[in-house]
């Protein structure tokens, strides 16, 4: 992987708008080629800045301390099905609290199934979704991914994410306590499912966007919030949406990483920062633990 400190500042602020779809691949190397020296250049740097799912993966997927497999619940109000992949502690002898794991906006790909053995191994039943599922699912490729998402009913999408939280409510494997966690879209939506469902114990955002500010007081959960320092796109919320907070009596910590990007957390590009991205990881485990168990 690429070290972050060899990638131009210029391409920060431009591989955002690609990863969230407001930049094609076409318009990234186009623009990228002003400070890259050239076509190549260009090219070089986005192949930098792209996943590597291999290197980063910390959590085999046939790890014998886990057991896994794809799971489905009901989801009515929503696009009739919600899939997606569950993780557990293979050793566990009774039920466990549940965490859901919402991915970025590129569907359940193996970073994100990785992150949900991860806090599997933690001691929770953990279930990532797959937003993509009635396109197809995740398609292997990036690209295809964000062309896909931006396909979505996005009414319908919200209400599978709201399902899937309310199944691992009743899931046998599972107790009952419920928490989320979610990454830039996936934390968008983890702030959502703080509003929807007041069973919830605990929702950590990744930087994620506010919810509806009218719904805040609908929030029972205590919340974790963890934001990148160089991240003016998703930080810009977070002003009104700790008034609301406050006004509302949540219980909650926010922290802002300095130096970091948006994605700090992802492994898998040079946008992640091992220090923060522990720190960040060690609170929400702390946090689940306090909250869940």
């Amino acid at each position: 992987m690429t070290p972050p400190n060899d990638i131009p500042a210029q391409a920060w602020p431009l591989f955002d708008r690609y990863v969230h779809g407001d930049l094609s691949r076409r318009g990234f190397l186009e623009q990228a080629t002003a400070f890259t020296g050239g076509p190549a250049g260009a090219a070089a740097l986005l192949a930098a800045l792209s996943p590597d799912f291999a290197a980063a993966q910390q959590v085999k997927p046939d790890d014998p301390r886990l057991v896994t497999r794809r799971q489905a619940f009901d989801s009515p109000q929503g696009n009739g099905k919600v899939q997606g992949y569950l993780a557990k502690p293979a050793s566990a002898a009774g039920k466990l609290p549940a965490v859901l794991v919402v991915h970025e906006n590129r569907g359940l790909n193996p970073h994100i199934e990785d992150i949900a053995r991860r806090v599997a191994l933690a001691g929770y039943v953990a279930y990532a979704p797959d937003a993509l599922a009635p396109l197809g699912g995740y398609p292997g490729d990036e690209d295809k991914a964000r062309e896909l998402f931006g396909k979505l009913d996005a009414a319908r999408t919200r209400a599978d994410i709201i399902a899937a939280a309310r199944g691992l409510l009743t899931l046998p494997d599972a107790n009952g306590k419920l928490g989320v966690v979610g990454f830039c879209w996936g934390g968008s939506l983890a702030n959502y499912v703080a509003t929807q469902v007041p069973e919830l114990a605990v929702a950590v955002p990744f930087y994620g966007g506010a919810p509806a500010l009218e719904d805040v007081p609908r929030i029972k959960a205590r919340l974790l919030l963890n934001y990148a320092g160089n991240d003016e796109r998703v930080n810009a919320s977070w002003p009104a949406y700790e008034a609301a907070l406050k006004a509302a009596g949540v219980r909650y910590e926010q922290f802002v990483y300095a130096g970091t990007q948006h994605g700090f957390n992802n492994d898998t590009t040079p946008r992640y920062d091992p220090v923060s991205a522990q720190l960040a990881w060690d609170r929400t485990l702390a946090v689940f633990k306090q909250a869940l168990t």
